[in-house]
């Protein structure tokens, strides 16, 4: 008969789980490696113009750099002109683009928005395609804009819903043209209050999972209301990629996100991919109302596919960001 003292059983116990532990994490991470979508599409952008927000860092920057090469004319509508204004000067100099420009934008404020439209509308022709890319995540401390709205909300969805409607006159000239979100599967965490959008003593955190609810919710309603028009309005989720979004987050959550994104999560350029394939695939003309990962079409769940669900939030929304008479209607 063998005998095993306690301290021996305790040591094979723990070899076991640590074993399984690794063995579980090598095959995600196998998994994470295996599934990456990549936009095969060679098309090139001479002759069309394109928007991108909040492109200084991250997926943005790589999405914004990969157009370039392509030949559009790209505007950067960003916060930080210093740090933009570098980063054009970088894209130029790497894709031997010249028609690069850098506009002034804060999502977070409707006046900033309402100044950068008229701005577009005033100087451009032509909008072939805007990608709704910028994001913010307030973590720890509630905080909100100068029109007194939570400031994730105000950033990633009221800011994209007014600036859409200002600049769709422009797109609808310019058909067939695109609109593109960049959304997360992290909705699936959260719920959508229609009782409350400007929810400032709602977790801050959560409220990131929120704006990603609303932002599917929206492109779904959008690309119904478009329907005929010409304009095609699809959204995405990237994956997952530690950028410069959870820059609020204290130093110890940063540092977890950062090694577990380093670990298992994508790069800047590999999180691009479906930014860039729902922005360049000719495969996707006339394609709408749909949301993609790894540069594939993925199902969503009813519940954020309700339209009874899209229109309320648009109505509701409309009232938030202040829509005037003379403003366009979508």
């Amino acid at each position: 008969m063998i005998s095993i003292d306690c301290t021996t059983l305790l040591y094979c116990v723990a070899a076991i789980v640590l074993g399984g532990a690794i063995l579980l994490l090598v095959g995600l991470r196998v998994y994470v490696v295996y599934t990456l979508g990549v936009c095969k599409s060679k098309n090139r952008m001479d002759g069309k113009t394109v928007i991108i927000t909040g492109c200084t860092s991250g997926i943005g920057k790589e999405t914004a750099r990969d157009i370039a090469k392509r030949g559009a004319r790209l505007i950067m509508a960003c916060r930080n002109m210093d740090t933009a204004n570098r980063l054009k000067d970088e894209i130029v100099k790497e894709s031997n683009n010249n028609n690069i420009v850098v506009r002034k934008l804060d999502l977070s404020s409707l006046q900033s928005i309402r100044e950068f439209a008229r701005q577009i509308n005033q100087e451009e022709n032509k909008l072939d395609v805007l990608i709704h890319n910028a994001g913010t995540a307030e973590v720890i401390t509630k905080k909100v804009n100068e029109d007194g709205v939570e400031l994730t909300m105000a950033t990633n969805h009221f800011g994209p819903f007014l600036l859409t409607h200002l600049l769709i006159d422009l797109l609808k000239r310019s058909k067939p043209s695109r609109i593109v979100v960049v959304a997360s599967e992290l909705y699936r965490l959260a719920s959508l209050n229609l009782n409350n959008l400007n929810p400032t003593s709602t977790l801050p955190a959560y409220l990131y999972y929120v704006s990603k609810y609303a932002n599917i919710v929206f492109t779904l309603e959008l690309a119904r209301r478009l329907e005929g028009s010409g304009v095609t309005a699809n959204c995405l989720h990237p994956g997952m990629i530690y950028s410069g979004i959870w820059r609020a987050v204290p130093p110890v959550l940063s540092t977890i996100l950062y090694l577990l994104s380093k670990a298992f999560g994508k790069t800047p350029v590999q999180g691009a991919q479906t930014s860039i394939y729902v922005t360049v695939s000719d495969e996707l003309n006339g394609v709408s109302g749909k949301y993609f990962m790894d540069c594939a079409e993925y199902g969503l769940s009813n519940a954020v596919k309700d339209p009874a669900k899209g229109k309320k939030l648009w109505e509701l929304s409309e009232l938030m960001v202040k829509l005037e008479p003379s403003d366009p209607k979508i």
